[in-house]
Protein backbone atom coordinates (compact mmCIF):
# COMPACT_ATOMS: atom_id res chain seq x y z
CA UNK A 1 0.00 0.00 0.00
CA UNK A 2 3.14 2.52 0.79
CA UNK A 3 4.76 2.34 -2.51
CA UNK A 4 0.76 2.54 -3.79
CA UNK A 5 0.77 5.54 -2.20
CA UNK A 6 4.13 6.95 -3.01
CA UNK A 7 3.50 6.98 -6.84
CA UNK A 8 -0.06 8.72 -6.37
CA UNK A 9 1.88 11.37 -4.22
CA UNK A 10 4.10 11.80 -6.97
CA UNK A 11 1.73 12.72 -9.82
CA UNK A 12 -0.49 15.10 -7.18
CA UNK A 13 3.09 16.98 -6.65
CA UNK A 14 3.19 16.69 -10.41
CA UNK A 15 0.51 18.54 -10.99
CA UNK A 16 1.05 21.62 -9.32
CA UNK A 17 1.94 23.54 -12.47
CA UNK A 18 -1.81 22.17 -14.17
CA UNK A 19 -4.02 25.04 -16.05
CA UNK A 20 -6.29 27.38 -13.47
CA UNK A 21 -9.34 25.75 -14.58
CA UNK A 22 -10.63 22.62 -13.04
CA UNK A 23 -9.62 20.43 -16.41
CA UNK A 24 -9.08 20.45 -19.86
CA UNK A 25 -10.37 17.55 -21.72
CA UNK A 26 -7.92 18.01 -24.65
CA UNK A 27 -9.75 18.70 -28.05
CA UNK A 28 -8.22 17.25 -31.05
CA UNK A 29 -9.97 18.64 -33.91
CA UNK A 30 -8.16 22.25 -32.54
CA UNK A 31 -4.69 22.62 -33.68
CA UNK A 32 -1.88 21.66 -30.87
CA UNK A 33 -0.32 24.92 -29.03
CA UNK A 34 2.91 25.09 -27.25
CA UNK A 35 1.30 24.86 -24.28
CA UNK A 36 -0.97 21.25 -25.40
CA UNK A 37 -4.15 21.22 -26.88
CA UNK A 38 -7.78 23.30 -26.61
CA UNK A 39 -10.24 22.82 -24.52
CA UNK A 40 -13.08 20.57 -25.52
CA UNK A 41 -16.77 21.91 -24.15
CA UNK A 42 -17.56 21.71 -20.69
CA UNK A 43 -20.95 20.16 -21.83
CA UNK A 44 -19.35 17.52 -23.83
CA UNK A 45 -17.50 15.65 -20.92
CA UNK A 46 -18.68 13.36 -19.03
CA UNK A 47 -17.54 10.88 -16.43
CA UNK A 48 -16.17 8.14 -18.62
CA UNK A 49 -13.41 10.85 -20.21
CA UNK A 50 -11.32 10.47 -16.67
CA UNK A 51 -11.21 7.05 -17.01
CA UNK A 52 -9.00 5.27 -18.66
CA UNK A 53 -9.06 1.27 -18.88
CA UNK A 54 -6.24 0.62 -21.66
CA UNK A 55 -3.61 -0.67 -19.00
CA UNK A 56 -5.69 -3.48 -17.25
CA UNK A 57 -4.04 -6.18 -19.40
CA UNK A 58 -0.31 -7.15 -19.88
CA UNK A 59 1.66 -6.33 -23.18
CA UNK A 60 2.66 -9.04 -24.93
CA UNK A 61 6.74 -9.18 -24.21
CA UNK A 62 7.66 -11.19 -27.76
CA UNK A 63 9.46 -8.36 -29.09
CA UNK A 64 13.27 -7.95 -29.66
CA UNK A 65 13.73 -6.58 -26.41
CA UNK A 66 11.67 -9.28 -24.88
CA UNK A 67 9.10 -6.09 -22.86
CA UNK A 68 6.49 -3.97 -23.58
CA UNK A 69 5.57 -0.78 -22.80
CA UNK A 70 1.67 0.88 -23.14
CA UNK A 71 1.82 4.47 -21.93
CA UNK A 72 -1.43 6.40 -21.31
CA UNK A 73 -0.48 10.02 -22.43
CA UNK A 74 -2.78 12.59 -23.47
CA UNK A 75 -3.00 11.36 -26.92
CA UNK A 76 -4.48 8.34 -25.16
CA UNK A 77 -5.79 9.92 -21.80
CA UNK A 78 -7.22 13.00 -23.59
CA UNK A 79 -8.30 14.66 -19.88
CA UNK A 80 -4.14 14.34 -19.61
CA UNK A 81 -4.39 17.84 -21.57
CA UNK A 82 -3.01 20.23 -19.14
CA UNK A 83 -2.44 18.66 -15.97
CA UNK A 84 1.41 17.66 -15.95
CA UNK A 85 1.30 14.03 -15.54
CA UNK A 86 1.25 10.74 -17.69
CA UNK A 87 1.35 6.93 -16.95
CA UNK A 88 2.49 3.94 -18.33
CA UNK A 89 2.53 -0.28 -17.77
CA UNK A 90 5.73 -1.81 -18.23
CA UNK A 91 6.11 -5.42 -18.83
CA UNK A 92 9.41 -6.95 -18.79
CA UNK A 93 9.48 -11.14 -19.04
CA UNK A 94 13.02 -12.63 -17.70
CA UNK A 95 16.57 -11.38 -18.90
CA UNK A 96 14.32 -8.81 -20.68
CA UNK A 97 15.00 -4.76 -21.06
CA UNK A 98 14.22 -1.11 -21.57
CA UNK A 99 17.12 -0.15 -23.68
CA UNK A 100 18.90 2.78 -23.20
CA UNK A 101 16.53 6.24 -24.02
CA UNK A 102 15.37 9.42 -22.66
CA UNK A 103 12.28 11.59 -22.03
CA UNK A 104 12.80 14.82 -23.32
CA UNK A 105 9.61 16.17 -21.84
CA UNK A 106 9.50 14.66 -18.80
CA UNK A 107 10.81 13.76 -15.07
CA UNK A 108 9.90 9.49 -14.60
CA UNK A 109 9.34 7.47 -11.62
CA UNK A 110 9.19 3.67 -11.89
CA UNK A 111 7.30 1.64 -9.30
CA UNK A 112 7.90 -2.04 -9.08
CA UNK A 113 4.71 -3.65 -8.91
CA UNK A 114 6.03 -7.32 -9.08
CA UNK A 115 9.72 -8.78 -9.59
CA UNK A 116 13.05 -7.38 -9.50
CA UNK A 117 14.98 -5.39 -12.50
CA UNK A 118 17.92 -3.65 -12.66
CA UNK A 119 17.95 -0.15 -13.58
CA UNK A 120 20.15 2.67 -13.95
CA UNK A 121 20.91 6.18 -15.50
CA UNK A 122 23.62 8.23 -16.73
CA UNK A 123 24.25 11.81 -15.88
CA UNK A 124 25.23 14.81 -17.96
CA UNK A 125 28.79 13.87 -16.83
CA UNK A 126 28.65 10.69 -17.74
CA UNK A 127 28.74 9.09 -13.70
CA UNK A 128 26.33 5.82 -14.04
CA UNK A 129 23.56 5.05 -11.36
CA UNK A 130 22.60 1.71 -11.53
CA UNK A 131 20.54 -0.03 -9.04
CA UNK A 132 18.61 -3.14 -8.23
CA UNK A 133 15.28 -2.05 -7.89
CA UNK A 134 12.99 -4.77 -5.90
CA UNK A 135 9.14 -5.49 -5.33
CA UNK A 136 7.45 -1.82 -3.88
CA UNK A 137 10.30 -0.08 -4.62
CA UNK A 138 10.67 3.04 -6.64
CA UNK A 139 13.22 4.98 -8.46
CA UNK A 140 13.23 8.34 -10.09
CA UNK A 141 15.00 9.30 -13.84
CA UNK A 142 15.08 13.00 -14.15
CA UNK A 143 14.06 14.17 -17.20
CA UNK A 144 16.35 14.28 -20.37
CA UNK A 145 18.88 11.57 -18.78
CA UNK A 146 19.27 8.07 -20.45
CA UNK A 147 18.30 5.49 -18.83
CA UNK A 148 17.47 1.53 -18.99
CA UNK A 149 16.16 -1.42 -17.08
CA UNK A 150 17.00 -5.03 -17.00
CA UNK A 151 14.96 -7.82 -15.81
CA UNK A 152 17.38 -9.71 -13.83
CA UNK A 153 15.14 -11.84 -11.45
CA UNK A 154 13.11 -15.20 -12.50
CA UNK A 155 9.88 -14.26 -13.09
CA UNK A 156 7.92 -11.96 -15.46
CA UNK A 157 8.63 -7.77 -13.81
CA UNK A 158 5.37 -5.62 -13.69
CA UNK A 159 5.78 -1.87 -13.58
CA UNK A 160 4.14 1.43 -12.94
CA UNK A 161 5.76 4.49 -14.68
CA UNK A 162 4.27 8.01 -13.94
CA UNK A 163 6.02 10.63 -15.90
CA UNK A 164 5.75 14.52 -14.76
CA UNK A 165 4.03 15.93 -18.14
CA UNK A 166 0.97 14.35 -20.47
CA UNK A 167 3.37 14.11 -23.03
CA UNK A 168 6.99 13.11 -21.89
CA UNK A 169 8.24 12.40 -25.13
CA UNK A 170 10.60 9.33 -25.98
CA UNK A 171 14.20 8.82 -28.16
CA UNK A 172 15.24 5.43 -28.12
CA UNK A 173 19.06 5.48 -28.07
CA UNK A 174 19.56 2.40 -30.80
CA UNK A 175 16.24 3.43 -32.94
CA UNK A 176 17.78 7.16 -33.11
CA UNK A 177 21.05 5.54 -34.64
CA UNK A 178 20.30 2.44 -36.48
CA UNK A 179 16.22 2.97 -37.28
CA UNK A 180 16.70 5.64 -39.90
CA UNK A 181 18.18 6.48 -42.81
CA UNK A 182 21.70 8.30 -41.99
CA UNK A 183 24.23 7.38 -44.13
CA UNK A 184 26.32 4.09 -42.85
CA UNK A 185 29.75 5.75 -44.14
CA UNK A 186 28.86 8.80 -41.42
CA UNK A 187 27.28 6.14 -38.85
CA UNK A 188 30.31 4.12 -38.92
CA UNK A 189 32.58 7.67 -38.32
CA UNK A 190 30.73 8.99 -35.04
CA UNK A 191 29.93 5.25 -33.19
CA UNK A 192 33.46 3.71 -34.13
CA UNK A 193 31.48 0.72 -35.76
CA UNK A 194 32.65 -1.29 -38.57
CA UNK A 195 29.87 -1.85 -41.98
CA UNK A 196 29.01 -5.43 -41.16
CA UNK A 197 28.04 -4.18 -37.96
CA UNK A 198 26.41 -1.33 -38.54
CA UNK A 199 24.22 -2.88 -41.40
CA UNK A 200 23.38 -5.77 -39.05
CA UNK A 201 21.93 -2.97 -36.86
CA UNK A 202 20.46 -1.24 -39.34
CA UNK A 203 18.70 -4.56 -40.39
CA UNK A 204 17.76 -5.22 -36.67
CA UNK A 205 16.17 -1.57 -36.29
CA UNK A 206 14.77 -1.04 -39.53
CA UNK A 207 17.18 1.91 -41.18
CA UNK A 208 18.13 3.02 -44.53
CA UNK A 209 21.44 4.65 -46.16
Amino acid sequence: MLHILALFSFLLVSSSHAALQDFCVADFTAPQGPTGYSCRTPAKVTADDFVYSGLRQPGNTSSIFNASINSASVHKFPVLNGLGVSVARADVAPGGVLPLHTHPGATEIILVARGAVTAGLISSDNTVYVKTVEEGDIMVFPQGLLHFLVNTGGTEALIWVSFSSPSPGLQVLNTALFGNNLDSDLLEKITLLGDDEVQRLKGIFGGTG
